[in-house]
């Protein structure tokens, strides 16, 4: 009795224990398996043994496509301007072996590098440029992305920018401050050419009154002799009045300045004669 009771105490435990190493992979699914701590291979889609105390399953692997959706991420466009987007990207773990040994956490490192990459890409363009070209922006980091995650095992699908947050009012602020910066710009180019136009107005205006200033009493001068002349003939001078005027006339001319005149010699012997005159008056 004892006996059998044994062996069904034995069967008991090897069926236990068999069907505990025996390993169903599900569709989609992949298992990375360890022999002595060494990569052993990968069990896809079926039933598996693994031998006990030899083998385990270092990771389980799914490999349907997976989406990662970001937190918002602050990044900065080239004309300075702050905005907060999140991402999602959609991928696939193409080889479970690279995925469980190409890097350590691959998760973390993925949302690493999307933060990365999108900061790089962002800062490249201006704010306009970001809020319009989101097709190319989703296609260079899918790009990117599925470069430096090849040696990981995981392929990236797609990459989408689900939100642009804070972009708007940042970009009224940037429009509110170029504008101001602009009419200030041409107030001040205005102000520039009123003050030129009046400058020169007000120069104008001098020369034309001093040039008037000039001719007038160019025409005074000219009146004044006319005048003489005028009374002159009227008194029917003689000779030697008119030669003292004529004396006179040059003596302006000089007008007390470094001015050679030569005088004739019959009215010398007047001016001499005039001046002896004075002398006689004078005693």
């Amino acid at each position: 009795m004892i006996p059998y009771i044994v062996i069904g105490v034995v069967i008991a435990i090897f069926l236990i224990f068999f069907f505990s190493n025996v390993q169903v992979v599900k569709q989609s699914h992949a298992y990375v398996i360890e022999r002595l701590g060494a990569f052993h291979k990968v069990w896809g889609v079926g039933l598996h043994v693994k031998l006990p105390f030899v083998d385990r399953v270092a990771k389980r692997v799914s490999l349907k496509e997976q989406v990662l959706d970001y937190p918002p991420q602050p990044v900065i466009t080239k004309d300075n301007v702050t905005m907060q987007i999140d991402t999602v990207v959609y991928f696939q773990i193409t080889d479970p072996k690279l995925y469980t040994y190409g890097v350590e956490m691959p998760m973390v490192a993925m949302e690493t590098l999307t933060a990365t990459t999108l900061r790089n890409i962002i800062g490249d363009l201006e704010l306009d440029q970001t809020l319009t070209s989101r097709d190319v922006i989703n296609t260079k980091m899918r790009a990117i992305l599925d470069e430096v995650t090849d040696p990981w095992g995981i392929k990236v699908n797609r990459v989408e920018l689900k939100a642009i947050l804070q972009a708007e009012g940042q970009k009224h602020s940037a429009i509110l401050v170029a504008q101001g910066e602009k009419e200030s710009a041409i107030l001040r180019a205005s102000a520039e050419k009123e003050a030129a136009i009046l400058k020169a107005e007000a120069e104008k205006q001098s020369k034309i009154l001093k040039a008037e200033g000039e001719a007038q009493a160019i025409l005074a001068v000219q009146q004044a002799t006319a005048d003489a002349l005028k009374l002159l003939n009227q008194a029917n001078p003689n000779e030697q009045v008119i030669k003292l005027k004529a004396l006179e006339t040059m003596a302006t001319a000089a007008n007390g300045q470094a001015t050679k005149i030569i005088i004739p010699s019959e009215i010398q012997g007047l001016a001499g004669l005039a001046s002896g005159l004075a002398e006689s008056v004078k005693k």
